[in-house]
């Protein structure tokens, strides 16, 4: 839903997409010339940094409910449509297994899991949108806990295929392969948290461990795009 509901608001005020998409590091000059942070270039005048370097910490979430405006093409309208259709298929089943709370955990910690890998491995100038970091988390965890109910995993291991060839596919053609494994592999080490975790304590231990692996692997790139400082 909110990410509908974002969408929408990008229809109104195409802005938005500027100001919350996933950017690590650009340098924006007086004249509002952008520049990728981690080049050198001369730039005369006043400069901003803007992005995740720049303290925009909320981008590596808000990121994740944005998607290519329409305006920007066919591909505006398959990018939302093939991620919703995506976590309608295998989110309602996801979200029966593990249950709403959990499942929120599971896709929050996928979305961010996904960003935070973008932030490390991609271009920090670049702006990433798109909740498909977060479908695969979910895609993840579908397999993961249909193994652990030891079902019929044959229906299973198709999904899986097409998940890991959408991945390769949306690779070739330019689409953020960093999100992507991120938001697998973050999924995954969630749901065998949720799937194998004896108590409800052991879970939630394994969640905040995770979450403090990204909040530091984030930090850390920061610091190296910033020079060694961590705006808060």
């Amino acid at each position: 839903m909110l990410n509908v509901l974002a969408y929408l608001a990008e229809l109104v005020r195409p802005g938005v997409v500027d100001r919350f998409a996933m950017v690590g590091a650009r340098v924006v000059a007086v004249d509002g010339t952008t520049y990728s942070g981690d080049g050198a270039y001369l730039v005369l005048g006043p400069v901003r940094t803007e992005g995740v370097a720049g303290g925009e910490w909320e981008r590596l979430l808000t990121g994740t409910f944005l998607h290519v405006s329409p305006f920007e093409g066919v591909f505006g309208i398959l990018h939302i449509t093939l991620n919703m259709v995506a976590l309608w298929h295998l989110g309602r089943v996801v979200e029966l297994m593990l249950g709403r709370v959990r499942f929120v955990v599971l896709y929050l910690l996928s979305a961010l899991g996904g960003s935070v890998l973008v932030l490390v491995l991609a271009d920090p100038g670049q702006a990433t949108v798109g909740a498909s970091g977060a479908v695969f988390g979910v895609g993840a965890a579908y397999y993961v806990l249909h193994r652990r109910l030891g079902a019929r995993m044959a229906q299973v291991n198709r999904s899986m295929v097409l998940l890991l060839l959408w991945l390769v596919v949306s690779a070739w053609f330019g689409s953020s392969w960093q999100g992507h494994l991120g938001g697998l592999l973050t999924g995954g080490v969630a749901a065998l948290a949720f799937a194998y975790g004896r108590r409800p304590a052991v879970r939630a231990g394994a969640c905040l461990g995770l979450l403090a692996l990204l909040a530091v692997t984030a930090a850390a790139r920061v610091a190296e795009l910033t020079g060694g400082s961590v705006p808060l």
